[in-house]
C-alpha cells in the first residue's frame, strides 16, 4: 500500500463551479456546448456533448461546466450505472447540461483523468448508491457525500503515470471485449441463418400450411371471472403472464398465483402439458412450452398453442424462433405504441409442414444446433465477466499503490 495522504473531494475540487464565469467570459449570444444526460457516457471517459445553444438560452436553468471539468451523474440509475466523464473540446472552452450533473473541478494538485478513473471504481459508486436520498425512482447521490468522500493524492506525476496505464490497460480489455461480442454474436447469427435456410428449404420442397389449420387456439377467460390482481395468493394454481415466459420455458421465480376457487371460475385459458403460449401483446412473439404443467391459467396477453395430430410441438418451437415466423409479426401486426397481434391473425401464419418424422428430425438439428451455440454463448460470457473483473481490479490496485 502506497503512503499517500487521502483528502476529501471538496478540499480538492471546486463542486458546481459558478455560472457567473460564463457571463465573465461570453456575451449571451455566443454559443455553448450543450450535454443532456444521453450525452453522458458509460466507461467512456471523455463527454461527448453534440449541440450547441446561445449562452443565453441555457444559462438559467441548466448546470455549467468548462474544459477539463468531471461530470458526474447524480440521479438513479445513472449513478449506478457510472455516467461520468471529462469535458473537453467544449464550444468556447463552456458547457451547460443536465441539473442531474454534479460537477468537480479538480485543483492543481489533481488530475482531471485521475479523478475520472477514481469515480469510475465499483466501490465509490456501490458506496455512493447506499447513501443515495429522495423517492423510489428519484433517489440522488448527496453533494455532501461526494464532498466528503476521501480521494488518496499521489504526486501529479504519479497520477498521470497511472492514468497512462489504465489508458492502455483499458483500451486493450476493450479491443477483447469487442471481439467477444462480435464473435459471440456471430455464433447467434450461425443459428439464425441455419433455421432459416432449413424452413426456406422445407417451404419449397413441401409447400406451406397454416396455423389455425394445424393448432387449436384458445385465448384466456376475459370474462367478469378474469383474475385481477386483487386475486394473487401466495401459493396456488400458476397464472402465467408473458413476464413468465422463458426460453427454457416457464420462469417460476417470480410466478403469479391465484387460487383453485378462482381458477375453477374460468371458463378457458386453463393449460395442458405440452401446450405452447404465445404473447400477443407487449413482448409480442415471446413463447414457451409449458413442458409437463398440468395446471394453469394465462393473462389476457397470451394465447394458448395447442399442436394437433399433424405436428410435432418441438417442430413448432423451432419455427416460433425463426425468421419466417418473425418476418410474419413484422407483417401482421398492429398497434404503433403498443404492437399486437389478435389470435386470427397467428392462424393465418404461413407453416412448412413436412411429415411427421421429417419434422422431428428438423425439430432434433435445431435443438443440437441451439445446443452448441449455447455452449459458445457461455464461453464468451465467461470471457466477457472476466474482462470486467479485470477492469475493476486494475482500478483496485491503481488506487492502493499496487499498480
Amino acid at each position: 500500500m502506497a503512503d499517500w495522504d487521502a483528502m476529501p473531494l471538496g478540499e480538492v475540487c471546486t463542486i458546481k463551479p459558478p455560472k457567473s464565469e460564463a457571463r465573465a467570459k461570453l456575451a449571451a449570444g455566443d454559443e455553448v456546448s450543450f450535454a443532456p444526460m444521453e450525452d453522458l457516457g458509460i466507461g467512456v471517459k471523455y463527454l461527448q456533448p453534440h449541440r450547441t445553444r446561445p449562452l443565453g438560452q441555457v444559462s438559467g436553468s441548466y448546470t455549467y461546466f468548462a474544459d477539463g471539468d468531471v461530470l458526474l451523474a447524480k440521479i438513479t440509475p445513472c449513478f449506478e450505472n457510472g455516467k461520468l466523464g471529462v469535458a473537453r473540446g467544449l464550444t468556447n472552452g463552456v458547457g451547460f447540461g443536465s441539473s442531474e450533473y454534479i460537477v468537480l473541478r479538480p485543483s492543481p494538485t489533481l488530475d482531471a483523468e485521475f479523478l475520472y478513473y477514481y469515480l469510475a471504481r465499483p466501490a465509490f459508486l456501490e458506496e455512493g448508491t447506499r447513501t443515495m436520498t429522495g423517492a423510489v425512482g428519484h433517489k440522488r447521490v448527496t453533494k455532501e457525500f461526494v464532498e466528503s468522500y476521501p480521494i488518496p493524492l499521489p504526486p501529479l506525476g504519479e497520477q498521470r503515470r497511472i492514468v497512462t496505464i489504465l489508458d492502455e490497460a483499458f483500451e486493450g480489455i476493450a479491443t477483447a471485449k469487442a471481439n467477444a461480442e462480435r464473435n459471440l454474436q456471430n455464433a447467434r447469427d450461425v443459428l439464425s441463418a441455419s433455421k432459416r435456410d432449413v424452413f426456406r428449404s422445407l417451404i419449397s420442397k413441401f409447400g406451406i400450411d397454416h396455423l389455425g389449420a394445424i393448432c387449436d387456439f384458445e385465448n384466456g377467460d376475459r370474462g367478469k371471472n378474469y383474475p385481477g390482481k386483487q386475486h394473487r395468493v401466495a401459493h396456488g394454481v400458476p397464472f402465467i403472464n408473458a413476464g413468465h415466459l422463458d426460453e427454457e420455458g416457464l420462469d417460476f421465480t417470480a410466478m403469479d398465483y391465484i387460487s383453485t376457487e378462482r381458477f375453477n371460475l374460468l371458463g378457458n385459458g386453463k393449460i395442458r402439458p405440452g401446450d405452447i403460449l404465445f404473447c400477443l401483446r407487449g413482448s409480442l412473439g415471446k413463447f414457451a412450452s409449458v413442458g409437463d404443467l398440468a395446471r394453469g391459467a394465462i393473462a389476457s396477453s397470451l394465447v394458448i398453442l395447442r399442436p394437433t395430430q399433424r405436428l410435432d410441438t418441438d417442430f413448432l418451437l423451432a419455427f416460433l424462433s425463426s425468421h419466417q415466423c418473425a418476418d410474419q409479426i413484422e407483417l401482421l401486426k398492429g398497434g404503433a405504441a403498443q404492437p399486437n397481434l389478435g389470435a386470427k391473425d397467428l392462424k393465418r401464419f404461413e407453416i412448412p409442414l413436412p411429415p411427421l418424422p421429417a419434422q422431428r428430425a428438423v425439430a432434433d438439428q435445431m435443438l443440437e444446433l441451439q445446443m452448441q451455440t449455447r455452449m459458445v454463448e457461455s464461453i464468451y460470457q465467461r470471457k466477457l465477466t472476466a474482462l470486467d473483473e479485470l477492469k475493476q481490479s486494475l482500478l483496485h490496485q491503481a488506487f492502493s499503490g499496487q499498480l
